[in-house]
């Protein structure tokens, strides 16, 4: 996410680059469109230096750096191999992996005393880079293969139209409680066809429906354009369907947490705080959420509508990218439409299967507005003894453990978690919102 973070203001300075808007044109629209087309054009790098910062422990600079050194040298050497070659986000990937596993390998190792200066963390740009040349001789003889299947995979998706939308829409959400969304938008947003543009008179490629659709390509978007039906008016729908199945006890607190998150959704496009307030508690009803959100993808796709986003697809980037898209006031009757549906499908399947989204001693967030916060999280993860690392992603803490198979999931719950995810027996994953991060630098602090 920490790349990905960079990118709505990538797409703001390129919008502001069009030209047509007012006060700033000329050579103040030309210094914009420079700005942001600088990060579009070095996404691997932003990649490579992001992931290897975000997977190093401590999120040490000395992971970044060697992920910046790292991509350096793997595409100067695939390139001098094979000159057509261009990986796009892939080499970034690979190498911000190889980097933080590299990182947290070696930050600690202690050369002999004449070497005394390399090592420790110094010697993870020294070791990244003679990986990198590997990477880099690997990636020229053999990533056309990979590259082939990449092409095969994005023709095919291609091929299906509003199908090919249909699936990645509903992919996309349910792969959300594991994470692994990213992994299909890193494919979807930054792979999938390409769009040839001339830059400072060089013919320049975009790959991938976000980044060709602000290189101008008028075919791109497709993919990006109906999740602003989810996001703005589907999700909202829901969180209203859940309030109007909510007792009457619960209806204060439930309405206070559900105008928040939904805003949330509506504005910004960060859906997780709501996805994961009713996930775990009714499953069905986020199954549903993924069906509907594939066939709002699948609908803007046959409207014809094209519209991107920078970061995610809320009412601010509707507004910001609006006069770069194609057909995109359809999407606010389309949004209507699958507002009414998602409200109509919310509410039943709540009354159906009589799920309880709000009980009376759920999302009790009072143990977490004291001065000891990071101490409840701290015993609730079984100790300072259990806990073997820290760090949060935009929405979870992200905690590795020695076991998490005793630590109990409602201990979670009382200090505001939306919900608790166990991948494995030493990983364990606490869903609080925007508020994630802020928690892990208090415990950071406190450990």
């Amino acid at each position: 996410m920490t790349p990905i973070a960079v990118l709505p203001v990538a797409a703001i300075l390129l919008r502001f680059g069009f030209g047509d808007i007012p006060f700033i044109s000329g050579d103040i629209a030309n210094i914009m469109k420079v700005a942001g087309d600088a990060i579009f054009s070095n996404l691997d790098m932003l990649f490579a230096v992001g992931i290897a910062y975000g997977l190093a422990k401590n999120n040490d600079g000395a992971a970044a750096l060697a992920g910046l050194v790292g991509i350096l040298i793997a595409k100067a050497v695939y390139l001098q191999i094979d000159k057509e070659l261009n990986m796009g986000v892939f080499i970034g990937i690979i190498i911000g992996i190889l980097a933080g596993f590299l990182y947290n390998r070696f930050h600690t190792i202690k050369p002999p005393e004449f070497l005394g200066f390399f090592g420790g963390k110094r010697f993870v740009p020294i070791i990244t880079a003679l990986a990198s040349i590997l990477v880099g001789v690997i990636a020229g003889h053999y990533w056309h293969y990979a590259q082939s299947a990449i092409d095969a995979f994005s023709n095919s998706i291609i091929g299906l139209n509003e199908i090919g939308g249909f699936l990645y829409g509903t992919l996309n959400r349910l792969l959300i409680p594991l994470g692994l969304h990213h992994i299909l938008n890193s494919v979807f947003l930054f792979q999938v066809g390409d769009y040839s543009y001339v830059k400072d008179g060089v013919t320049v490629v975009a790959n991938g429906d976000l980044h060709r659709f602000f290189a101008g390509d008028p075919t791109a978007g497709v993919y990006m354009a109906g999740f602003y039906v989810t996001m703005m008016f589907g999700l909202p729908s829901l969180a209203l369907a859940i309030y109007a199945t909510t007792p009457k006890e619960q209806k204060q607190k439930a309405g206070a947490i559900l105008a928040g998150v939904a805003l949330t959704s509506f504005l910004t496009g960060i859906t997780e705080p709501l996805e994961f307030l009713f996930l775990f508690v009714a499953p069905l009803l986020f199954v549903a959420h993924a069906i509907l959100t594939g066939l709002a993808v699948a609908s803007a796709y046959l409207l014809d509508i094209h519209h991107g986003y920078g970061f995610s697809a809320g009412f601010i980037d509707y507004i910001i990218n609006y006069k770069l898209a194609k057909n995109p006031l359809l999407i606010l009757p389309l949004g209507l439409t699958f507002g009414f549906i998602y409200f109509i499908v919310s509410y039943y399947i709540i009354k159906i299967f009589k799920y309880q989204i709000f009980t009376p001693d759920s999302n009790d967030k009072d143990s977490c507005e004291t001065s000891n916060e990071a101490e409840a999280f701290i015993k609730a993860l079984g100790g300072r003894e259990n806990i073997v690392s820290t760090d949060a992603c935009i929405t979870r803490l992200r905690m590795q453990v020695k076991d998490s198979s005793s630590l109990d999931d409602e201990a979670f719950i009382k200090l505001g978690a939306k919900g608790v995810i166990k991948p494995n027996n030493t990983t364990i994953q606490v869903v609080l919102g925007t508020r994630a991060e802020g928690v892990a630098e208090k415990i950071k602090k406190v450990l």
